[in-house]
């Protein structure tokens, strides 16, 4: 029989509430595989801490510890944004991971992430068969944005979509009470740069006529200033007040960002500046109502207070199936949610190659966006609301939520040369 090879996971982009339930998931399953998988090391930093082989060995974590991952927000290990080129424009530090892979006979390769880290993991499985080191390398589905294509949904999006669907409404309680002599406006931006399903999410928020969010601003659906004007007027005159959530992504006419500041962020995407003023100051100005803004920001991906029981459930089994198909000789693949049932809501995990996931992005369908463009339908609501579903509330101490920190100790390196980002 085979020696047992170690594993290296690693975490990417911007973390989630459940992203630690994957990580969780990964080690907890592969402490099983004995006879195929020895340690499970992670990177410190994502895939940058691969490169610089500032590598974290999970071995010196208790069973204990290591549960408790499921109940942690932001990312154990730490992340990152770095994006690997193709193996022509980035060969030193393709070479350099393979390199690191051989010295700590790293045979697994997990990688905890969304589009651009789905891209780094086909990339990672085809350069090292190229360079004759092959690894399984395993795709670990993760985005707050919910963009992820031939998966049903993204762990990580699901305790967002409640936390944002929670903040709606009771925001719009608190506007509610005070729109007769005070505020008659509240903006709330999301994320979502190009897919609008966390500002869809917002929309669960209103189950009867007249309750929070009366709008939705939908990247999928381009800004028209006059026609959303109308409905805010509308709106105020037939219930006292207007909420409104917007994506951060929200488009001109003409396509560009109202509020790219023209920046970019280190993946190259254009960094954006805050949408919430810019639609409260219009409201303002054309329509003189008061209003309020807010940014949900780091705060709806952090929330694991607020987590959706399917979200971490979700979440952990991507962790956990991911190491099934590595010890089954898969690779190039990504762990995705499949969804057999809507009512009762049933759902399972099954393989997609990493190659059809990598470069593409799943928006808002029409047929998720009311007729006007201004809310959701039915059909989205069908589909969103599972995903919010249940609690999992992590252990509280003296009325503040514990979370645990790992000890996160570092493996020795084995390579002379340092590596430089």
């Amino acid at each position: 029989m085979p020696a047992a090879r170690n594993a290296l996971y690693a975490q990417s982009g911007g973390v989630t509430a459940v992203i630690n339930a994957s990580a969780c998931g990964v080690i907890e399953e592969a402490r099983k595989h004995k006879t195929a998988i020895g340690k499970v090391y992670a990177g410190r930093d994502g895939i940058i801490g691969a490169l610089t082989e500032d590598l974290i060995d999970t071995s010196r974590e208790s069973a204990a510890a290591i549960a408790a991952l499921r109940h942690v927000p932001g990312g154990a290990f730490g992340s990152c944004r770095y994006k690997l080129k193709s193996f022509e424009q980035s060969e030193t530090q393709y070479r350099r991971l393979i390199d690191v892979f051989r010295a700590h006979d790293i045979g697994y390769f997990f990688y905890n992430g969304g589009n651009d880290s789905m891209d780094t993991a086909n990339k990672v499985s085809a350069i090292s068969r190229k360079l004759g080191y092959p690894v399984a390398c395993i795709g670990v589905p993760k985005t707050v944005d919910n963009d992820l294509v031939l998966t049903d949904n993204c762990p990580g999006f699901g305790s967002v979509a409640k936390y944002v669907a929670v903040s709606m409404r009771e925001a719009g309680m608190d506007v509610a009470s005070m729109a007769r002599t005070s505020t008659k406006i509240f903006v709330l931006e999301v994320m979502g740069r190009h897919a609008g399903w966390i500002t869809a999410a917002c929309g669960l928020a209103a189950e009867n006529a007249g309750e929070s969010p009366h709008v939705l601003l939908l990247p999928e659906v381009r800004f028209d200033q006059q026609k959303f004007l109308a409905k805010v007027a509308a709106t105020v005159e037939r219930w006292g007040f207007c909420t409104i959530a917007v994506s951060e992504g929200l488009q001109n006419p003409e396509g560009g960002f109202l509020s790219e500041t023209g920046l970019r962020d280190a993946f190259g995407h254009a960094q954006l500046g805050g949408v919430a003023p810019v639609i409260a100051q219009l409201i303002k100005d054309q329509l003189g109502f008061k209003y309020h803004w807010a940014v949900a920001d780091y705060l709806q991906r952090a929330a694991r207070h607020v987590a959706s029981k399917t979200d971490v459930e979700q979440a952990y089994a991507v962790g956990r199936e991911a190491v099934r198909y590595a010890v089954a000789g898969k690779t190039a693949v990504m762990a995705a949610i499949r969804r057999i049932s809507q009512k009762p809501y049933r759902w399972t995990i099954e393989p997609v190659p990493l190659a059809r996931v990598a470069n593409h992005e799943k928006k808002m369908p029409r047929r998720f966006i009311s007729a006007d463009g201004f809310h959701i339908t039915q059909a989205c609501r069908d589909y969103l609301s599972p995903l919010i579903a249940g609690e999992d509330h992590p252990p509280y101490r003296n009325g503040l939520p514990v979370y645990p920190k790992l000890k996160n100790t570092a493996v020795a390196r084995k390579i002379a040369e340092s590596f430089t980002i």
